[in-house]
């Protein structure tokens, strides 16, 4: 069995891209089970962020299923993509355990050392339990994802100042707009996002934050935790023409705001600036409202910018957090060969021991005028045979698992004493 990521993010994929391979949480559920029913497939989390879209799986065969993983990526998105397949990456075993530990760990993030990712990470195993779509492989590498997240900023200082997207677009408002106590905010979200920038926007000291969302009784519920107000999304425009800052973050699958929305807008407001920050992916505004006059709009990849300019700073805390993904690494590799080596091991005890009981039962009229004391003693002299026969390879193997030499070794002891192979572990529970 082989771990693979299949997957695209915003290292290598283009905005307007990686919107479009985004899925949606209420579509989360039925795209693991979708990716769960693929040939080859034994387990298969979803991961999909304002960041990335990546897709966990263990299959028995790498090829055959390769290109079935990345049909269900292409057919779970929120929008066509054009030669999708493209943009997707992909890495195995280790890698792809390297991979998600440095996830856990903030390092791939926009904002690095952000810690919204370890609840999103959280959140897509639960979905993969809830769809039955994880076994004990993807349960253990999870498992071990959130302990090396939590080490990390636990044991460096990767997630000091920004980090989150929420705050990090907060920061932003306040490098383009002056006296913020004096100004007014609009957030339009009422979700993890829209909730997170509400509060920033408050700690930033904005004069007053107003929240609006589809449904009026979430906006109420954010606005009575940050101190904004709530308005419904049937006000938005006009909350909009007396507003300095819109903050847009809804997870609405397509755009909510148009030019013709904002033209409207900026001819009532009299040559007053609007700063509109868009940290949704896929993203609410419209790009066109970026040429309107008085208008300054900013996305995710402003905000990327933004804090890439300041991240020398914590170029030491980087290394750190790398050096803790690499040893867990290799804690992983230990782990998952200690997985493998164990039923060989116990399957080759198991078979001497068969051999060992049909000899003395193939014995037993050679044996009958033996003592009940003395059958006890050629029952404990053949297994001290059996133990101290099998004792040297069974150290040998577990002394080299997951070294080249020891993956020979296992396959001979499999081709030798014919073995059968894969007998996988019983499952972990989660908790």
């Amino acid at each position: 069995m082989t771990a693979i990521v299949i997957g695209a993010d915003h290292r290598r994929v283009p905005l307007d891209v990686l919107e479009r391979l985004s899925i949606g949480p209420k579509d989360l559920p039925k795209a693991v089970a979708g990716v769960a029913r693929r040939d080859h497939v034994a387990e298969a989390v979803v991961l999909s962020t304002c960041n990335r879209t990546e897709v966990y799986a263990v299959v028995d065969r790498f090829h055959d299923a390769y290109s079935g993983l990345c049909d269900a990526i292409v057919s779970s998105c929120v929008d066509d993509v054009p030669d999708a397949v493209e943009y997707l990456d992909f890495k195995v075993d280790d890698e792809a355990a390297r991979h998600l530990f440095s996830v856990a760990s903030g390092l791939d993030s926009v904002v690095v050392g952000e810690t919204d990712i370890l609840g999103q990470i959280r959140r897509a195993w639960e979905t993969a339990r809830d769809e039955e779509a994880v076994g004990p492989q993807l349960n253990a590498l999870f498992r071990q994802a959130l302990e090396v997240g939590k080490r990390a900023r636990t044991e460096t200082g990767i997630s000091r100042s920004i980090t989150s997207v929420s705050a990090a677009a907060v920061a932003l408002v306040g490098e383009h707009v002056p006296d913020l106590p004096q100004r007014r905010a609009l957030v339009l979200g009422a979700g993890a996002m829209g909730s997170r920038s509400a509060a920033a926007l408050a700690g930033a000291g904005l004069g007053e934050v107003v929240v609006a969302n589809r449904t009026i009784e979430r906006a109420h519920e954010v606005a009575g935790r940050t101190g904004a107000e709530a308005v419904g999304f049937d006000e938005l425009f006009t909350v909009l023409a007396d507003t300095d800052v819109l903050v847009t973050a809804s997870g609405a699958p397509g755009l909510l705001v148009g030019p013709d929305d904002v033209e409207s807008v900026v001819t009532a407001r009299r040559d007053r600036p609007l700063l509109i920050v868009d940290v949704a992916v896929p993203r609410d505004v419209d790009p066109r409202v970026g040429e309107i006059d008085g208008v300054t709009l900013l996305d995710m990849n402003d905000v990327k910018r933004f804090v890439d300019a300041g991240i020398e700073s914590r170029h030491g805390e980087i290394e750190a957090v790398r050096r803790i993904v690499d040893d867990e690494v290799d804690r992983f590799r230990a782990m998952r060969s200690a997985r493998t080596v164990a039923p060989i091991v116990t399957a080759l005890r198991e078979q001497a021991e068969s051999v060992r009981v049909a000899e003395l039962r193939r014995a037993e009229r050679r044996l009958a005028g033996l003592s009940e004391s003395e059958m006890v003693a050629v029952e404990a002299l053949t297994r001290r045979i059996v133990a101290k026969l099998l004792h040297r390879p069974n150290v040998r193997l577990g002394d080299l698992a997951g070294t080249v030499r020891g993956d020979r070794m296992a396959e001979a002891l499999l081709d030798l004493f014919e073995l059968a192979e894969d007998q996988p572990p019983a499952d972990e529970q989660v908790p």
